[in-house]
Formats: structure tokens, C-alpha cells, sequence
């Protein structure tokens, strides 16, 4: 087993530097595909630091190969996210973004750190049986970069016996872990359903088809779908985001346009979801003498981990942490990330590290919200203790 302190020791020798590249990286937002002055300041810290990597998969996304000195036929695989989001930052620091209406809203940037961080204490301590793949991906903000790089040949070009991710989480303390055992992020699913009707005179209905109507039956019909189709011991969440239709007070609209969300943590739950929307879209419109077309699109799917990785990742978490500051059982939550494609091919386990519970780490994707920096080098200590725990004996 690796000795935590050392570890935390060398980390904490090049924190000030690993801070500064966040910072950089902060300043200069990339959204998804965008990622090249990302990706070029990942190329060369990992030539700096003599470390193979190979480029342009999915685009902007990297793959670093570190070998350890002892022989071992395993592969890990590690991922950091790189791609930032389409919003304003508010924030006034030295390191706010520089770019118009682009922000590192998640914290990639301090993902991308972090795996940078692990990336060159392992290439100078190499002191495990087998691989380690360091895998920065792009767009992972609704740009499915996960799933590109898989359809690119990530995982025959780097074959990975497990994969792991890593995820910053505001409101738990600093240092803390939590993860959990199959299902732990949700599938994020988007959906248009358009009613379409003759339209008419306000003043005389009878002759008319009515989508609005049809509409009130439909948004009543559709949040049933939770409380009597949904198992009353599963979760599910359905809600609607848009409403367009009409343009005059007194003509009743022929088409009304109506978006929404839909997230659950289980394939089979997925089915029921779309199956039922599609249903009652219907029956509310036929109700009325209207119709209705029905787009669903599957977005990604829910994030499922697998036993023995998760297994894997509550003893690297406590190395680092200490066993009373991991959560083995967190509950699911409704977020969503494209690992889960990664999930689908491979076993592995994502954690959520706290940054901290102040009140001054604003949540995800809000425009006030930034990385805490005194994480990095915990993320980057977490990451070598998996790399322990999975490459830690002789093939």
C-alpha cells in the first residue's frame, strides 16, 4: 500500500504550480470540441514531464500512457473532464474568465489539474504492476465526448481493465468522498411533444379543435406517470421546460409546442418514461380531436457503477481521507455525466470529492461558482491510491 503522507507531500511540493495552470485554464474557457488551447497546455505539460500521450481523439481529447516499473499486464484508465460551459461568470478574481459568455462553471478546470497533477507523480514514481491511461476528455457538457472517444477507439487503442472519474462537489466538506454502488447519476433525457389542432375564433370554439385543451389534459396526464406508472420505490423525475403557442388573444392556436426533461437511474424505468409520455400524449390529444407527434431523444444514459471498483474506490478514498470521511452508500442524484458510456463498456466507479461547505462554493453551473483550489492536490492524491489499489500487485 502506498504511503498517503509521502504522496500528499510530493503533491503539495507542486501544488502552487498545479493552482496556476487552474487558474490559466479558468481564464480561458473552451466549450465542447472547442478544447484546443486546453488541449495544447495539456500536450505540453506531459512533454515537459516526459510522458507519452497521443492526441486528436474525439477531436481535442488526449490519452496519457504512463508504465509502471514492475511487470503487470493490468490497465486502469483515468478520466478528466476538460470542456467548460455557455454562461456569464460574475465572479471578480484575478482568474475570472477572460472569454464572453464562456466560464468554467463546473470545475473541469480543476479536473483537468487534478489528472495533470497525478499524471506527473506517477510518471516519477512508477511504482505499480502494468498502465495507467490518463484520459482528458472534451465535452462533456452535452457534447457526448465520453461516447465519441469509445466510438473512436479509446478502449482498443487503451485498453483499460477498469475506468474511474472524478467529480468536484460543492456543499460537502473538504475532503470528503461519496459514492455508491450501481446507479448513481441519472439519464438526461429531452423531449418535444407538438399538439396540433385546426385553430379557430375565439368566439365560437364549436367550430374549431382546440390544442389548448388538449394542452391541460396533457400536462395533468403526464405527472401522473411518477405517481402511478413509477414504482413507488424508485425514482423518477419528469418536468416541463417550454410552452409556445398562439399569437393572438382571441384566435385558439392549431399548434402548441411543449419541451421537457425526464431523469431516472435505471434503464428499465427509461423505457416506462418514454413509453408513457408517448401514450397519454396521444390520448390527451385525441381527446379533443387534436393529434400529436412526439419527439423523445435519449441523452446520456444513467451512470451505473460496478461492485468491486466501487469496492475499490471507498479503500482509495479512506487511504487518502480516512475511512469516517467516505459515504459508500450516497444516495442517487439527477445530475448527469457522459462517463456512464464509459460505464457501459467497461467497470468502474465515478466519486464526488467536497470542496467545501462555505457558502462561497456556489453550486455547479451557477454564475458565481468556482473550483476550490485547495482540493487539487487531494483529487490528485486520490487518483494515485486507485492506481495503488488496482495496480498494486504482480500479474
Amino acid at each position: 500500500m502506498i504511503d498517503t503522507e509521502k504522496v500528499m507531500q510530493a503533491l503539495k511540493a507542486h501544488e502552487a504550480e498545479m493552482i496556476a495552470i487552474r487558474h490559466d485554464i479558468h481564464m480561458h474557457p473552451e466549450t465542447s470540441y472547442e478544447e484546443f488551447r486546453t488541449s495544447q497546455l495539456v500536450a505540453d505539460k506531459l512533454t515537459e514531464w516526459g510522458i507519452e500521450f497521443e492526441r486528436g481523439i474525439a477531436g481535442t481529447g488526449l490519452v496519457a500512457v504512463i508504465k509502471g516499473n514492475r511487470p503487470g499486464n493490468r490497465a486502469v484508465g483515468l478520466r478528466a473532464d476538460m470542456d467548460a460551459l455557455n454562461m456569464v461568470e460574475t465572479n471578480t478574481f484575478a482568474h475570472r474568465s477572460t472569454i464572453p459568455n464562456k466560464m468554467h462553471g463546473c470545475g473541469h478546470d480543476g479536473h483537468t489539474a487534478m489528472m495533470l497533477h497525478a499524471a506527473r507523480y506517477l510518471k516519477n514514481n512508477p511504482d505499480f504492476a502494468g498502465t495507467v491511461n490518463c484520459i482528458f476528455q472534451p465535452a462533456e457538457e452535452g457534447g457526448a465526448g465520453g461516447l465519441k472517444m469509445i466510438e473512436e477507439g479509446l478502449f482498443e487503442r487503451f485498453p483499460c481493465d477498469a475506468v474511474y472519474s472524478l467529480h468536484n462537489k460543492p456543499g460537502l466538506p473538504v475532503g470528503k468522498f461519496v459514492t455508491r454502488n450501481g446507479p448513481q447519476l441519472a439519464c438526461a433525457d429531452s423531449w418535444t411533444i407538438t399538439l396540433h389542432g385546426t385553430g379557430g375564433h375565439g368566439g365560437a370554439p364549436e367550430k374549431s379543435t382546440d390544442t389548448t385543451i388538449a394542452l391541460a389534459q396533457l400536462i395533468l396526464g403526464i405527472q401522473t406517470i411518477i405517481s402511478r406508472n413509477v414504482p413507488a420505490l424508485e425514482t423518477a423525475v419528469l418536468s416541463i421546460g417550454t410552452v409556445h403557442g398562439g399569437m393572438s388573444f382571441n384566435v385558439m392556436p392549431s399548434e402548441i409546442v411543449i419541451t421537457g426533461t425526464t431523469r431516472c437511474h435505471k434503464p428499465e424505468i427509461r423505457d416506462l418514461l418514454e413509453k408513457r409520455l408517448t401514450e397519454i400524449s396521444h390520448a390527451a390529444a385525441a381527446m379533443s380531436g387534436c393529434t400529436a407527434t412526439v419527439d423523445y431523444q435519449r441523452g446520456y444514459p444513467p451512470l451505473i457503477n460496478t461492485r468491486a471498483e466501487t469496492d475499490k474506490a471507498i479503500l482509495a478514498a479512506a487511504a487518502v481521507s480516512g475511512m469516517d470521511n467516505v459515504d459508500g452508500d450516497n444516495p442517487p442524484i439527477n445530475a448527469a455525466d457522459d462517463f456512464a458510456y464509459m460505464l457501459q463498456v467497461r467497470p468502474g466507479c465515478n466519486v464526488m470529492l467536497g470542496q467545501g461547505d462555505d457558502p462561497k462554493w456556489k453550486n455547479n453551473h451557477m454564475p458565481g461558482y468556482d473550483f476550490n483550489d485547495e482540493i487539487i492536490s487531494i483529487g490528485a492524491a486520490y487518483w494515485v491510491s486507485i492506481v495503488d489499489q488496482e495496480l498494486n500487485t504482480v500479474d
